[in-house]
């Protein structure tokens, strides 16, 4: 499974993406999220921190048109992001981490490699970089059950991705149609309501807590 990223010609855009194919296959296969955090950690760790310091790079380009100090602000928050989750796969892969984790892949899940499939097909662009940056957010979002955009990061109108006891929101949960390679559709997140920030119960009782969610869904109409 997968290419050797360290030889200087990995293969044609054609003969990449077939490999990515297959390995889409082999990571929609896997039962539970630890198999599938095995399964990722084979493919990641074939990549180099110079491969995520390249990604930054590209992500620093694509932002350059922003306000400097929010672009300055994304881009710490997509680094942290990218090299925090790349660090988190190889320690748990070395301590054996994957193992304990049994809990099933869900169908929805497993429909993820499909659309990451689609979206590494040759055009433009790196395709081993392009898929770098799925494996890391499938990683995120299915195996750690994390957003695929990091917690605190700001969007345009400065609401931010919210961790509230333990339930995650984002601002723009709601807006997976507007592109076809969204991540929103696999996200754990819940929409953040449209009448502000939630406040959690301090030290509330699980009972308490368990209410604070059920009335986020009964009067915010999340489409989560």
């Amino acid at each position: 499974m997968g290419w050797n990223i360290f030889t200087k010609n990995p293969g044609t855009p054609g003969e990449i993406a077939a490999v990515i194919q297959a390995d889409c296959s082999t990571l929609k296969s896997q039962k539970t999220r630890g198999e599938l955090g095995a399964a990722l950690a084979k493919i990641v760790l074939q990549y180099t921190p110079s491969d995520i310091r390249q990604m930054e790079q590209n992500f620093g380009r694509s932002v350059r048109d922003l306000a400097p100090e929010y672009r300055k602000e994304l881009e710490e928050a997509i680094t942290a992001h990218l090299l925090g989750t790349y660090q988190t796969i190889r320690l748990m892969e070395q301590q054996g981490s994957f193992r304990t984790l049994t809990a099933p892949v869900m169908e929805h899940e497993q429909a993820y490699w499909e659309m990451v499939a689609a979206q590494c097909r040759p055009g433009p662009g790196d395709l081993r970089l392009r898929f770098l940056k799925f494996l890391l957010a499938g990683f995120a979002m299915i195996v750690r059950q994390e957003p695929g955009h990091p917690v605190g990061m700001r969007f345009p109108g400065g609401d931010r991705v919210q961790e509230i006891d333990g339930v995650y929101y984002c601002p723009v949960r709601e807006k997976a149609g507007d592109v076809d390679a969204a991540l929103c559709p696999f996200c754990p997140a819940l929409q953040t309501p449209e009448v502000g920030y939630l406040h959690p119960p301090v030290d509330g009782s699980e009972h308490k807590k368990q209410e604070f969610i059920d009335n986020c869904y009964r009067y915010h109409n999340f489409n989560g």
